[in-house]
């Protein structure tokens, strides 16, 4: 048996210490920029969750922590052309990796606060991002992270690929794709884009069309004001049609049911077929060619095509 010297013990467990803390060392760092409503702030970093604030003030305010093991090495430049405002993140290559980087975290946020009415172009390489409410254009980028919106009064574009995204409300066209997750979205006034690879889509209501696209989940769309395409391989379709489509209409699924609501006064040339169950109507349907599986036919006169099906359950048009 070996034994080890008490005093050895105590300066190895202190030098480790020692080392760890170094390793955790943290920062702040505060930058002010003047500006008029109407500017637009630019964030490009490699590293970094980014959080938006809105306020009456006329300036951008903006504070980076890093916090945890070579945080520090994120190279950070300001800069303001006018009324936009620049900040890019440099963090370069590790090449040496560290013990102690089992034992610490690292944690690198940009807070940032911005007049209402202000425009925003955000790209990070890891990180989650978030905007408050806002009156002006979005867009964000991440490659490892979720993105959430408050209430935008402009048009939205947002890309990760890996997290979930959610749009509060909107006053302008949504734009939102994901790789990784699903999607969520409120009351908006425009179009809306929502593609995802892996997770559900909620939409509660689009004044505009909607193409909603998923590969693993399910499809909600509370309320639609114009045309819609709604796919999804894993999971069932619901949609409520309350205004006349402009175009055509097209909700499939390969694994779950398709389910329509039909507000009074539309008109539609209706093509739906199941695989996996059968196909119902409560909405009454003129010109039928009709069986358990099958149903064709035109509601209200006719109009833009419904074209429905599903290959692992069955259809149901309702009356909204």
């Amino acid at each position: 048996m070996i034994l080890r010297s008490p005093r050895v013990l105590t300066t190895g467990v202190a030098l480790g210490f020692v080392l760890l803390g170094s390793a955790l060392s943290a920062d702040t760092i505060h930058r002010s920029f003047d500006v008029a409503p109407g500017g637009t702030l630019e964030i490009d970093t490699d590293r970094g969750a980014i959080e938006v604030r809105t306020s009456r003030s006329d300036r951008v305010e903006i504070e980076v922590v890093r916090e945890g093991n070579d945080a520090q090495k994120l190279e950070l430049d300001f800069s303001q052309r006018g009324q936009t405002i620049v900040v890019e993140g440099d963090y370069p290559e590790t090449k040496n990796w560290s013990f102690f980087n089992w034992f610490s975290s690292q944690k690198i946020l940009f807070r940032v606060t911005v007049p209402e009415r202000f425009d925003v172009d955000l790209q990070t390489s890891g990180g989650s991002i978030e905007v408050d409410d806002l009156e002006g254009s979005v867009r964000a980028a991440t490659s490892g992270g979720s993105l959430s919106f408050g209430n935008i009064d402009g048009p939205v574009w947002g890309r990760t690929s890996g997290g979930s995204i959610s749009l509060r409300g909107g006053g302008g066209d949504a734009d939102i794709r994901t790789s990784g997750g699903s999607i969520t979205v409120g009351d908006v006034d425009g179009t809306v884009h929502a593609e995802t690879s892996g997770g559900s889509i909620h939409i509660d209501r689009a004044r505009g069309s909607v193409h909603a696209e998923t590969s693993g989940g399910g499809i909600e769309v509370n309320e639609v004001m114009g045309q819609i395409t709604a796919s999804t391989s894993g999971g069932s379709v619901h949609a409520a049609i309350t205004t006349q489509p402009t175009g055509d209409c097209r909700l499939t699924t390969s694994g779950g049911g398709v389910y329509v609501d039909i507000a009074p006064g539309i008109g539609l040339d209706v093509d739906a077929k199941s695989s996996g169950g059968r196909v119902t109507s409560e909405v009454e349907v003129d010109d039928a060619s009709r069986s358990r599986t099958s149903l064709r036919g035109t509601i209200g006169g006719g109009g833009p095509s419904l074209y429905l099906r599903t290959s692992g359950g069955g259809v149901r048009i309702d009356r909204g």
